[in-house]
């Protein structure tokens, strides 16, 4: 069989520097929409050594006693007292707070009210941007298979760290898979998997990655791992010194592991630390629950959606909506963007609403993906909207 391509994604664990700050973000704007649903948060996290720095603008009722929320988020993660890491723990970490309110001149752009040079009062979108949503049939959870293979691991290896299975792995990880494609564009084997995991002083380098490759194999598809999968586990022999004393970690740079894994296009804003009405977010929540729909109708095997805006304009401008099907559609592309048009509405009000995102539910996304969890509202398919796509 003639193969076409390899294509391989990556993902990191929750207790990557990188997703520290995430879930320290995210954290905070939960906090404040459990209080205060109206919150406007934009909250960017630094983690280093034994420093947490928190950046940004957020106007909210809600009262907050930032520290804690660190110091509660970094100890679930795992980096708990001095005993388990001497430098990054929820125990000593330093915590230095640069918060202020949203600048007023953008709030007037995303509040639902008229204002002098506003172009009408309907709540307008947080910021210009693109934003873009991808789906492929190729997995059941709609998404391509080498992120979600590599999301897999990490999740399996931090249920096991969580359990306590083994003594030895601590928080810091991650994870890489190689899928290769056959003509049909569906994966026909796994040529590679990465697996690095942090580790404490007395763990012996053999024992992990027999563990560790065993690990691999119970949570990969049988039928695409063949003989010659090779698995590099730990290749550097040692990984002690890891999360935020061995690297920074910053808000937002880990979006392709948020997103697809390269294989669909990304528009450049992170989600983490944002409100809804920051359609970085909202945005790209809903061209993935949109293009999921498409792919769920049956009319591709595989879409991305591009929507963008204009800060302060409640519509969608420019293309309006692109859609990309890559030769797989069932109908003219323009037949699904008429129908599009018809089941969803990509006006910032109106997506928050439909997917409810005025909610304290972001902390549940940000790890392991922001998709392809059952219980986030953008994942979940909605009967009568499938039935315009499939033009019933």
């Amino acid at each position: 069989m003639k193969h076409l391509h390899i294509f391989t994604s990556e993902s990191v664990g929750e207790g990557h520097p990188d997703k520290v700050a995430d879930l320290i973000s995210d954290s905070i704007v939960d906090a404040c929409l459990a209080q205060d649903p109206s919150s406007r948060v934009a909250c960017e996290t630094l983690v280093k050594d034994n420093h947490v720095v928190l950046a940004g603008e957020i106007t909210t009722q809600a009262v907050l006693d930032y520290e804690k929320i660190v110091r509660d988020t970094v100890n679930e993660i795992g980096y708990r007292t001095a005993a388990d890491d001497d430098v990054f723990n929820a125990e000593t970490l330093h915590v230095v707070n640069y918060l202020s309110t949203q600048s007023p001149d953008i709030a007037q752009g995303v509040d639902a009210r008229a204002a002098e040079g506003k172009d009408g009062c309907e709540q307008g979108a947080g910021d210009q941007g693109i934003m873009f949503g991808y789906a492929s049939n190729e997995t059941p959870e709609l998404m391509p298979a080498p992120i979600m293979f590599s999301h897999r691991i990490m999740r399996e290896l931090a249920r096991r760290r969580h359990a306590g299975e083994v003594a030895w792995l601590r928080p810091d990880s991650k994870s890489q898979v190689a899928v290769e494609y056959g003509a049909n564009g569906k994966p026909v084997r796994i040529l590679n998997v990465v697996l690095s995991t942090q580790h404490t002083e007395d763990a012996d380098i053999e024992t992990i990655r027999a563990y560790c490759r065993q690990l691999i194999i119970d949570v990969l598809p049988a039928e695409l791992i063949t003989p010659e999968t090779e698995y590099f586990i730990n290749p550097t022999g040692r990984f002690v010194v890891g999360g935020p004393h061995g690297d920074s970690g910053l808000t937002g740079r880990k979006i392709i592991v948020d997103t697809y894994g390269g294989m669909g296009r990304h528009g450049g804003g992170a989600f983490s630390g944002k409100d809804c009405s920051k359609v970085d977010r909202s945005g790209a929540y809903m061209c993935r629950w949109v293009a999921k729909h498409v792919v769920a109708a049956g009319l591709a095997d595989r879409c991305e959606l591009q929507v963008a805006y204009a800060i302060g304009k409640a519509s969608p401008v420019s293309i309006m909506i692109d859609v990309e099907t890559y030769g797989t559609a069932t109908v003219d592309d323009e037949v699904i963007i008429e129908r599009i048009k018809k089941a969803f509405s990509f006006k910032p009000a109106d997506m928050e609403s439909v997917l409810g995102l005025r909610r304290p539910i972001f902390r549940d996304s940000t790890n392991y993906g922001h998709f392809a969890k059952d219980e986030l509202p953008w994942e979940q398919l909605d009967p009568t909207r499938l039935s315009i796509l499939k033009g019933e």
